[in-house]
């Protein structure tokens, strides 16, 4: 690959009870803010920002993490990631990521938007040492057109790895291909929007999914499949036909999973 569009690297550590950005370097169309302290608990939170607007053809990103022992990040994004036409190359992202003991990163950007003959890939590749925690999201969504339609977009893909003592514990594929009437998506059930998220910590059990099941079960006009993984964690899919019905269900997932698993309060990503 050649020179990337974008590039990122962070590393933080634990200092005095708070988690500080030890390094950060960027180039290119990436950037990230100061770390900011919304609770009390010390964790650091960035923002992620991407100043060139949105993703075009053959456009590349890396972003790079490292997060010390006892470390705990929370990342997001400014605003949403749009992806543009690709005329013969597809946008790429690819994220490689270290988390040490006891160590905890949230990762949760905004939507993906992909307009008209898009094409966005992206890989994230997790190394987690026995302790460390992790929470995962996405929101795939296809742009509005000026008359009040769905764009088609063409192609979707996103894959993530998980190691975790080396041994491989994770491979998720998710490829969303619309058919010519978006709606009409094979897998997607008439479905138009799709929300991820994948939790790997060690306090996971059955009693908190069944938790988690009474604190979706109220939500309407969603589809919601939860699952154990082969490690203590769990992955949760949603479809949807808005970005804010997918929005609820994650925000009530995260919120139940930092109050229960973590003993941490809610936060609310202030972004406007």
């Amino acid at each position: 690959m050649g020179k990337q569009t974008g590039y990122l690297r962070l590393s933080a550590a634990k200092k005095n009870k708070k988690t500080i950005f030890k390094e950060t370097y960027s180039e290119g169309a990436f950037k990230i803010t100061r770390p900011v302290y919304l609770t009390s608990s010390g964790e650091a939170y960035g923002y992620l920002m991407n100043p060139g607007g949105g993703y075009i053809d053959g456009d590349s990103y890396k972003i790079s993490i490292v997060l010390e022992k006892d470390a705990e990040v929370l990342l997001t994004t400014q605003s949403s990631t749009k992806i543009y036409k690709t005329r013969s190359k597809p946008a790429i992202q690819e994220m490689d990521i270290h988390l040490k003991k006891g160590s905890l990163l949230e990762y949760l950007p905004d939507p993906v938007i992909a307009y008209e003959g898009s094409c966005f890939k992206q890989k994230m590749i997790v190394r987690m040492e026995q302790g460390a925690s992790l929470i995962c999201s996405d929101i795939f969504t296809p742009g509005w057109a000026p008359d009040g339609t769905l764009f088609r977009y063409n192609l979707l893909q996103s894959k993530m790895e998980v190691y975790l003592e080396r041994q491989i514990v994770l491979f998720d594929h998710v490829k969303l291909e619309p058919d010519e009437d978006i709606t009409g998506f094979g897998y997607m059930e008439g479905y138009t929007h799709f929300g991820t998220m994948i939790v790997m910590d060690e306090r996971m059990n059955m009693g908190f999914l069944e938790e988690l099941y009474e604190v979706l079960d109220p939500h309407d006009g969603v589809r919601i499949g939860i699952s154990m993984l082969a490690v203590p964690g769990l992955s949760l899919r949603i479809l949807g036909n808005s970005t804010q019905a997918i929005e609820h269900v994650l925000s009530d997932s995260h919120e139940l999973i930092r109050r229960k698993l973590f003993g941490k309060e809610p936060v609310f990503l202030r972004k406007y």
